[in-house]
């Protein structure tokens, strides 16, 4: 907390009731803060109440879980469809209204493949609809990425062609890269070489929520992948 939050943090307000602080993405926080965090929840719990928000509950420490009470805002299978219903009537809405052309289906991929991330779903209609129309060409760029040309370069030890696979598809999300990695490991790897594997995508993923550059932590899955495991 920096001082001017310290200030009103200590103060007593002037409606009666407890002061409120929001900490926004705190699991993007260090351990060191959230320990600072906790001292101050202890020190103006009188005066105070302070929400954390986060998208990785794992990545908050032990004490700040507690001294909250968790709510895990999941969406559920049929909440799910409902509620991306109704994203798939607004973004037709928003289209109508700035006069892009889109075809249904089309729409409909989108808002499968980024639910429940209404923006970067906004995003890549707004990059879309560049040229005016929404149609099935898009579908090419949205489908599930291949894998078998990525899988032969990392086998053969081709770093350059696997750097500049990634390269051309870091618009596909990376984790569901890794994940269709993992998804076809005994496809591609020896069954001893799967559980090193398993580690290695495991530790970049977790690694993906945080990382500055998405295209150097794929690459460096990959590297590890080459390096370490033995391919059929």
């Amino acid at each position: 907390m920096c001082i001017r939050d310290r200030n009103f943090a200590s103060t007593v307000s002037l409606m009666g009731g407890p002061k409120v602080i929001i900490i926004d993405e705190a699991d993007n926080t260090t351990n060191d803060v959230q320990l600072l965090l906790r001292a101050s929840i202890e020190e103006f719990h009188n005066n105070c109440r302070f929400i954390f928000t986060c998208n990785y509950k794992n990545k908050i420490i032990e004490p700040l879980h507690s001294r909250c009470s968790v709510i895990d805002f999941s969406i559920s299978g049929k909440e799910k469809q409902v509620l991306a219903a109704h994203f798939f009537k607004r973004i037709q809405d928003i289209l109508a209204e700035q006069k892009v052309e889109a075809e249904p289906k089309v729409l409909v991929a989108l808002v499968q493949k980024y639910f429940p991330d209404f923006r970067r779903t906004l995003n890549e209609l707004q990059r879309y609809s560049s040229i005016g129309k929404i149609d099935t060409g898009v579908l090419a760029a949205i489908s599930d990425t291949k894998l078998d040309d990525l899988m032969s370069c990392i086998k053969k030890k081709e770093f350059t062609q696997m750097k500049k696979w990634v390269v051309q598809n870091l618009d596909n999300e990376p984790t569901q890269i890794m994940r269709k990695i993992y998804d076809s490991l005994y496809t591609y790897l020896l069954p001893a070489s799967i559980p090193e594997a398993v580690l290695v995508i495991g530790e970049y993923q977790y690694k993906a929520a945080f990382v500055a550059d998405q295209e150097v932590n794929l690459v460096a899955c990959c590297t590890e992948l080459m390096m370490r495991c033995h391919f059929k």
